[in-house]
């Protein structure tokens, strides 16, 4: 995933969440292994390795109390923070996240998918990944593919197996106003799981659905997440 595409798409939501005015900030953090971020996901050998890695980062990036917002894996360690330091946030807005697993219901593994069988069950218009995917113009050709398989590391290395993190241990913990976001369309992670995020946090929780979307539901639907968001924070 290009961190020029990842900036744009992330950059069009934010200015539609947060439009410009004095004494606001948007930042978007990019994690070890990830476009953007550096390559000291090697060293993260285990969960805890990876929520602490967050936490510096966003202390460092002066996001003590700010909302926080995360899609997928990045909302699965939103939560974490959420939970573990609930001063940290204001509200919370978690996309699709993972960190939990029912054997009755199980999520999709992604990295069981065949290449040509991947953007079908991230994005409900299997275009947008493609899109995203896309080498842009004026990247460094023989870099890109590795930048790629970097990205698919870093996940694998915070999540597997399956993204059982137990996460709903620490749920209750979160007081954060939270509003989960599920695209209809999610061949990731069953919509049920929605409900179980929703039951086991404290503070005040939202569902929203987000019709025609999948996992990536900022992907397939970024004006109507942006909105969303928008509504839940201000």
């Amino acid at each position: 995933m290009a961190a020029e595409a990842v900036a744009a798409l992330l950059i069009k939501i934010m200015n539609a969440v947060t439009p410009a005015k004095a004494g606001v900030q948007r930042l978007l953090p990019s994690l070890p292994g990830f476009p953007g971020g550096d390559r000291g996901h090697t060293v993260l050998d285990s969960h805890l390795d990876w929520v602490l890695a967050v936490r510096q980062l966003l202390q460092k990036a002066g996001l003590e109390g700010a909302d926080l917002a995360g899609s997928s894996v990045g909302a699965s360690f939103a939560a974490e923070i959420a939970a573990i330091w609930p001063a940290a946030v204001r509200r919370l807005t978690l996309i699709a996240p993972w960190g939990l697993f029912d054997e009755n219901d199980p999520m999709t593994d992604p990295w069981a998918q065949r290449p040509p069988e991947v953007p079908a069950p991230f994005c409900a218009d299997p275009e947008r990944w493609n899109q995203l995917k896309t080498e842009p113009e004026g990247a460094n050709s023989p870099e890109w593919p590795i930048e790629q398989t970097r990205a698919n590391e870093a996940a694998a290395r915070a999540f597997w197996p399956l993204g059982n993190t137990r996460l709903e241990k620490r749920l209750p913990l979160i007081e954060a106003p939270t509003l989960l976001l599920w695209g209809e369309e999610d061949r990731i992670i069953p919509r049920g799981y929605a409900d179980r995020f929703a039951a086991a946090i404290t503070g005040r929780s939202e569902i929203t659905t987000v019709p025609g979307a999948g996992h990536l539901a900022e992907l397939d639907k970024p004006d109507e997440v942006a909105a969303a968001i928008l509504r839940w924070t201000n």
